[in-house]
């Protein structure tokens, strides 16, 4: 006769502990640091919207199918999407869950007392026994407590233990850990990130509509941004005569940290940022901005101004796309800045050095509808010509004109432009901190020797030593021979 077996009913208590303690479990820990990486690939293959949106639009435009698909599953923004923010919060979570009990239980063992002594002596390591008497048991105490052993004390007998830093740095290092993810979250949440181009003699003012390109952590706002602005009084570049590399970078401001305050001198370089608060303001790059003026065809000027180029080589050569929406047609110019002109056998005209000393301003003229009035943004620095008709080529010296029939286009000069970048990251202290007492803990729980000794006077008359060193450490018979030297007296 059988009898029928009841399982019980866990119940939704005992399902959620179940839950939590799979979640919390190393292995799963380790799947979801796995699943994040994998889930990383796709942001470093496909274009983000937020790094390089003009790539995004061309691939709606080459195959908008696949790119509608694409655009549903977040690949366009992995690191904001959905099912990207779930597994870094679930790793987050597994995280917590694995570091706090074990941080825990490592405070614990550092705290603890030596074990007991074995019953058999003669099973440990490097045992050694002779005659003696109970005074060399109270020298080894001595010897023990000299050595920064933690000593506990039986009748007869001692127990020793040292090495304990090995634990704290466990400790340490997984404290650290819990540290490093606060500040990852606090820069994801609360962090800024900006950059404008500057040019020389301009004012920058810390509002969002004076960036080039500005992102905010999910829980920033507006404003929390200081309100300080800066005037760019004058960038000094120093290049090396032989190799044309870069020796110094000097960029001279005009601060204003707060509306109504007094103007304040500072000098920015490159590792040497300007501070507003946990704001910070780096020079980032710099380059040329020719300036020019432009007039139509019946003499009025339509543009007038400096123009920022980008550099392309350590020499600066510079290209840039001169836009005019206002004239009629619309005129753009397709364009290369060389500070320092020289020719290439193969790749033409090229700047010879960084430094404007001879500049030049080589241009190719086109007429025809620019493509600015469609609402979808274009590079500053490229012309589409597919829908344009080509009016010439120039080359342009500081005070030459390039005329044409449908107007002209004058080289004025040149201004210097910097990339001001703007960051504030309220987490990167913390991640530091956790980053430099996550190594700390880990040289200390890497190098730190965890050993016991144990040494008894036994009923026979004689003494006992032997010693147990964790994971097998080294030096652990070295110092039971200076151990049993120091008991016998023989130094």
């Amino acid at each position: 006769m059988t009898s029928e077996v009841k399982i019980p009913d866990i119940g939704t208590g005992g399902l959620l502990r179940f839950a939590w303690r799979q979640l919390t479990s190393m292995r799963t820990a380790l799947i979801l640091l796995l699943l994040l990486g994998v889930a990383s690939i796709p942001g470093s293959l496909i274009p983000q919207r937020s790094q390089n949106p003009m790539k995004v639009r061309e691939y709606f435009a080459s195959d908008p199918t696949i790119a509608s698909w694409l655009d549903r599953l977040s690949l366009f923004d992995v690191y904001g999407s959905s099912w990207f923010s779930a597994i870094y919060i679930l790793l987050f979570i597994s995280l917590i869950g694995c570091v706090l009990p074990r941080t825990f239980e490592h405070l614990q063992a550092a705290r603890a007392l030596p074990p007991l002594m074995p019953r058999n002596l003669n099973r440990m390591d490097f045992h050694q026994s002779w005659a003696g008497s109970e005074l060399e048991l109270e020298r080894a105490k001595l010897w023990l407590k000299r050595e920064k052993f933690r000593i506990r004390e039986f009748e007869g007998s001692v127990s020793a233990e040292k090495g304990y830093l090995r634990e704290t740095g466990n400790l340490v290092f997984h404290l650290a850990l819990i540290l490093i993810l606060i500040g990852v979250s606090l820069g994801a949440l609360f962090s800024m990130n900006g950059e404008a181009i500057v040019n020389v003699g301009e004012r920058f003012t810390n509002t969002p509509t004076t960036y080039d390109d500005l992102s905010f952590g999910r829980l920033f706002k507006d404003s929390s941004m200081p309100p300080f602005s800066l005037k760019v009084e004058d960038f000094k570049a120093t290049y090396n005569p032989a190799t044309s590399a870069p020796e110094d970078y000097s960029l001279k401001v005009s601060v204003i940290a707060e509306p109504g305050a007094v103007p304040v001198k500072k000098i920015i370089k490159v590792n040497s940022p300007l501070g507003f608060g946990s704001t910070n303001v780096y020079l980032q790059a710099n380059g040329y901005s020719p300036v020019v003026t432009v007039r139509d065809r019946a003499g009025k000027i339509v543009l007038q101004g400096p123009i920022p180029f980008l550099p392309q080589d350590s020499n600066m050569t510079s290209i840039g796309a001169i836009k005019v929406p206002d004239s009629s047609p619309q005129l753009g110019f397709v364009a290369s800045f060389l500070p320092t002109a020289a020719r290439d056998k193969i790749r033409g005209g090229i700047s010879s050095y960084p430094e404007a000393l001879d500049p030049l301003l080589l241009l190719s003229a086109w007429k025809g509808n620019l493509g600015l009035d469609k609402g979808v943004p274009q590079s500053v620095y490229r012309i589409n010509t597919q829908p344009m008709q080509k009016i010439g080529l120039k080359a342009l010296q500081v005070g030459d004109t390039y005329t044409f029939a449908e107007g002209s286009i004058r080289f004025d000069g040149f201004v210097q432009w910097v990339n001001l970048q703007v960051v504030k990251d309220p987490g990167k202290g913390y991640a530091l901190i956790g980053g430099i007492l996550a190594i700390l803990g880990l040289l200390a729980s890497l190098f730190a020797r965890r050993r016991r000794i144990w040494i008894r006077f036994n009923s026979e008359g004689f003494i006992e030593v032997a010693g147990l060193a964790k994971s097998g450490a080294p030096g652990l018979e070295e110092e039971i021979a200076k151990l049993i030297t120091e008991v016998k007296g023989l130094y």
